[in-house]
Order: structure tokens, then sequence, then C-alpha cells
């Protein structure tokens, strides 16, 4: 199917940031807009580095904007253990601490809180299929983390200490830290949880969403010498269409409410938990289905090529995601004619760019140059790999935005995913 630009009516958010929707993707969820915030405009769909600790690792904030990012995300638990949201604060917010111009968001913590709390750090399991246990934790690891109905208590993986996270807490430090999109305390599960557990954990987040609305509320009006900030939902439900479809439309009811009882409700929602890879279009489906057009929605969280356009096709407008800048720093480097690894030895005399089709600071230097880089554990290795891998998905994504709005989306998708898995393949 062919799609074309269409419903060019614009919607507007009663809050401290708004969506404007342009154009949508016949036969699916997809769609163009712009979000617009205190600190600039997002043209969605967008790519959203995340700069966990107010930094996208071994390169600065002016390279990324360069390169066309429009936003970057950082990390609520990170930066209040180091080096605290209140030096965050003091320097102006996290935009100005990090010397970053454009819009920024910032996410709970809950992820890390979780993730963090049972050994998994940066991985948790996406197989839906392996044995359920509620008291999973990585084998050899203490559990650092403990959920109960008011919060979460944990212990700091940097030294130690002991901490508590509740919803109010939550939303205190991301005030602090002053990014114009923030969200709500949500309770992260994984797929090996039980139904009866994620139930529980549902009514929890839903329990936690109305706790972060009032503090959001009342933080806005206390803080009023600061930009305002929009407070987005977090969604869960791992693999259950019923409970995502009720966790999506409790959310939004929640917000309503909100608004009618004077407060700034929702401004957008994330789309949280482990997703199966196999079903990341589905469950992303069944949410925006019970979303209203005018709220934005973010996928916290993707990995490959082909999850964007997924996510793009299933109505997502942002999404983030740590792949492009962890696997160049092991070397692994995304190319339109698929993803190699420049430590190989068939690269030691090759003299040509990363990819010739892509135009950015890294372009100017040779895949021999980058291979001695990363055999001489330089650090430039690095920070060269991590532009390119940056500047490659930025313009995937800045590409199917063009598509939608051209109506040649499909004709795109199908030629790079062609190209790129073929080359992959090629590469080894």
């Amino acid at each position: 199917m062919v799609p074309t630009v269409a419903n060019l009516e614009q919607w507007f958010l009663v809050t401290s940031s708004e969506f404007i929707r342009r154009a949508t993707l016949d036969g699916t969820a997809g769609r163009t807009g712009t979000i617009v915030t205190p600190h600039g405009e997002i043209q969605t769909p967008a790519f959203v580095p995340v700069g966990t600790k107010a930094t996208v690792k071994t390169v600065v904030p002016e390279q990324v904007a360069a390169l066309g990012a429009q936003a970057v995300l950082s990390n609520a638990y990170h930066l209040y253990l180091q080096p605290g949201a209140d030096i965050v604060d003091e320097a102006g917010g996290l935009g100005r601490f990090m010397n970053w111009p454009g819009p920024t968001y910032t996410d709970s913590g809950g992820f890390q809180v979780m993730s963090l709390g049972v050994g998994f750090k940066k991985v948790i399991s996406m197989d839906a299929a392996g044995p359920q246990d509620d008291t999973i934790i990585a084998e050899g690891k203490e559990r650092l983390a403990n959920v109960d109905d008011d919060g979460v208590t944990f212990k700091s993986h940097i030294d130690g200490t002991s901490h508590r996270f509740t919803p109010e807490v939550s939303m205190q430090i991301q005030h602090q830290l002053g990014a114009d999109i923030i969200f709500a305390f949500d309770e992260l599960t994984t797929l090996m949880n039980t139904r009866g557990y994620q139930e529980q954990s549902l009514e929890r987040t839903r329990q936690w969403a109305i706790r972060c609305l009032a503090e959001h509320n009342r933080l806005s009006t206390e803080r009023s010498h600061r930009p305002q900030q929009a407070l987005w939902g977090v969604i869960q439900g791992a693999q259950y269409e019923d409970l995502r479809r009720k966790a999506t439309r409790d959310l939004v009811e929640l917000s309503r409410i909100d608004r009618d009882n004077g407060g700034k409700g929702f401004g957008g929602y994330g789309i949280g938990g482990a997703l199966e890879k196999d079903n990341l279009g589905t469950i992303v489906g069944w949410v925006t289905e019970e979303m209203p057009d005018d709220a934005p929605r973010h996928l916290l969280g993707i990995s490959e090529p082909d999850d964007i356009f997924t996510a793009i096709e299933n109505g997502a407008d942002t999404f983030d995601c740590v792949s492009p800048t962890r696997v160049a720093r092991n070397g692994a480097i995304y190319s339109f004619d698929g993803r190699y690894n420049i430590t190989n030895a068939k690269f030691k005399r090759d003299f040509t760019p990363l990819d010739a089709e892509l135009d950015n600071y890294s372009t100017q230097y040779t895949r021999a140059y980058l291979h001695h880089l990363f055999k001489a554990k330089e650090g430039l290795a690095s920070t060269l790999a991590t532009l390119h891998n940056l500047s490659f998905t930025i313009t995937l994504v800045d590409r199917a935005r063009k598509a939608i709005e051209d109506g040649n989306y499909f004709e795109y998708r199908d030629e790079f995913l062609g190209r790129y898995y073929a080359g992959t393949k090629r590469n080894g």
C-alpha cells in the first residue's frame, strides 16, 4: 500500500508541551508531527540519543547537535546518585549543565532501580518462553532493590548506600533535573514475572501515576520560575494485550480527571517494559490504539534498525536507543550496506570511508585509520565510531520521516532493510 499525506489538521495539548500532527501513513498508525517544548521543537518520528549521565559517551554535545539530533535523554537514577539532582538544579537544569541547547528527556529511574537491583545491569530478558519466577535475580548477584506499594528501597550500585524512591521523590528529582519531558515513576517487570504479579504491578504503577500527577502539579506551581515540564505517563503490561490496553485506558482517564480538576495531566505517554522483539509492533499497536490522537508517544528503548521501522509504523513518535553508541565503543559500525566490525583484519588496509553515503565528521577518516585506533586502544576510536553510528541512526529516521511526508515510505523501508541486512550477512 502506498501512503499518502493526509489529515493535516492540528491538535494542541494544554500543557507545558504541545503536539502538532502533520501527516499520517495510510494503513498504519505511523505519522509525522512536531513536539513543541520550552527548549525547541522535535520533528517526529525522531531518534533520541541516550546521554545517561548527562553525556552521550565519548562525544561532546556540540557534535551530537551537529549530526542533527533534536533531543537527548538522561537518567534520573544515575544523576541522583552522581552528581546529585540539587547540583544540576543549581546549574540551571540538565540542558545548561551539559551545554545542550535543545529539548531534554529524563526517565524516572524505575528501569535502573529494577535492572540493577536484580543484577542484570543493562540487559533484561526479552524472552517470554522461559520459566516464570517472581523472585528472579541474576546468578551470583545480590538483590539490591525491594519494591513495596509505597515505593522502592535500593542500594547504590556505586557505593552500596541505601536509598528510597517513591513517586514523589522521583518527581522531585526530575523537577530539579529540569528536563522538558519527564516520566512518571513506574515498576518495570520482566517477561519472566508471572501473570499474577504483572496484574499487581500494573495496579501499583497506576496508583503511583496518581501520586506523580499530584506531586508534578504541586512542583510546577512551586517552581514556576523554571521552564514548565511535561509529565508523561508510562504504560506497562508486559506481553499481555488486556493488561497493555487497560494500562493505557487507565492513564488516559487519570489525565482527563486531573485536567478536569485544574491539573496539568499527562503531556504524552511512554511505552515501557521488556518487549519481545517479535511482538514489539503488536504491543506498541495495542497501546497506540487506546491513546488519543493528540498524545505524543515515546518508546522507551529499542535495538536494531528494523525495530525503528516497526515502532514508526505502529505509532511511536520518538524512541531512544543505547545500541548505536554502545556497540560503537566495541568497534561495531552501522552502514547502509550492513553492520560490520571495524577491528576485523580485512580493514587494516581499507582506505575507504566508514560509509561513503553519510556526510558527517567521521567521513574524512578511513576504515584503516579507525581499525588502527581500536587496535591501539586509542580513545579517539570510540569517539569517531560513536559519531558515525549516531549519524547513521539519525539519518535513517530523518529519511523515514521525509518518506512518510513524500508518500514513498514503504519503498524506502523495503529498500533500506533489504540492503542493510543483506550487507550485514555478507559482513559475517
